[in-house]
């Protein structure tokens, strides 16, 4: 067999060169012969999947899943090829609500006299479809519910020394309606933002983040705005007297132990000192209602300046008598 295709080589002349060309022109010749032949138009069935978009309310925008649509018609042989490249990969296609006829509460279906509409969306511009094979498509567009619920930040902070937040981090908005199935949003209690990072804080901040999204629920509010009021501080300790306000004129409360320890962070500058201002006490109403007489210290009144303070020990014991 080899001898044979040499002697044939021998008797057309073809050498090595010669080889090389002929095997280019045949290949040009057969890529000629595809592109027009793929440019001619063929009667076929033309496949494709279709996932419907509509404005139906109280119902999702985009149908539950994609039907697959049979069609009859002409097209070239580039659109056959690409029609069956559509039916692994769904087209959406937006259909208006008379377009849409009901069939249950969840359930719409679309004639092929609609469809026949829609044919250069499904198919492209240049096929001509005769008609549906698949005359009429069902879609589910599910129920959706709707409710308002809060915006829960999610950060990771760290401060530079002496400074710290005056007051909490600010989101606006600070909640957000979400759409969904009802089954689906009755687990969904919050929205998280996606998380908050910075580092070596010396100043308010400021900026906006995303939200987690949740799986099968709408969320319209894509980013959060957030801020967070940033200061710098001295601390200041001094020792204090607790006393006991709101006692009945024939009672007396008891304290132990009656001065405790006051930690403040206060703005800086401190202007002047704050400390014999200060008036820590305990409330008798708060007395009533405790189990064990542990009752909790707080200041009167928060002197300007001061963001936050701590006392030591939090709760003391009081006792009651009669005078």
């Amino acid at each position: 067999m080899k001898n044979l295709f040499n002697r044939l080589l021998d008797a057309l002349n073809i050498g090595g060169r010669d080889w090389i060309i002929l095997i280019l022109s045949l290949l040009l010749a057969f890529s000629v012969w595809l592109i027009h032949n793929l440019s001619l138009k063929y009667n076929a069935n033309l496949k494709a999947k279709v996932v419907a978009v509509a404005t139906l309310e109280g119902h999702e925008g985009v149908s539950f899943a994609s039907q697959d649509v049979t069609a009859r018609g002409r097209a070239t042989g580039y659109n056959i090829i690409a029609s069956y490249i559509k039916s692994r990969r769904p087209v959406k296609v937006e259909f208006s609500t008379s377009a849409l006829q009901r069939y249950d509460d969840e359930r719409f279906f679309v004639t092929g006299e609609k469809l026949m509409e829609h044919s250069h969306l499904i198919f492209g511009e240049d096929v001509t479809v005769d008609h549906y094979i698949t005359d009429t498509l069902f879609f589910r567009f599910p129920r959706v519910n709707h409710k308002k619920v809060p915006v829960v930040p999610v950060t990771l902070f760290s401060f530079q020394g002496q400074y710290m937040n005056r007051g909490d981090l600010k989101v606006m908005p600070d909640s957000v309606v979400v759409e969904g199935e009802p089954y689906l949003l009755e687990s969904v209690r919050q929205v998280y933002t996606k998380p908050i990072r910075h580092f070596d804080i010396s100043e308010s901040i400021s900026g906006v983040i995303p939200v987690e999204r949740i799986k099968g629920v709408n969320i319209p509010a894509s980013e959060i705005y957030y801020e967070l009021d940033v200061t710098r501080y001295v601390e200041v300790e001094s020792e204090a007297v607790v006393s006991a306000v709101n006692v009945p004129a024939e009672k007396r409360l008891m304290i132990f132990p009656s001065v405790v320890t006051l930690k403040m962070r206060c703005e800086f500058p401190l202007i002047e000192d704050i400390r014999d201002n200060i008036v820590l006490q305990v409330d008798y109403d708060d007395f009533k209602t405790s189990l064990k007489g542990n009752c909790a210290v707080k200041i009167a009144e928060l002197p300007k300046g001061v963001i936050t303070y701590e006392v030591t020990p939090a709760f003391v014991r009081c006792v009651e008598e009669s005078r």
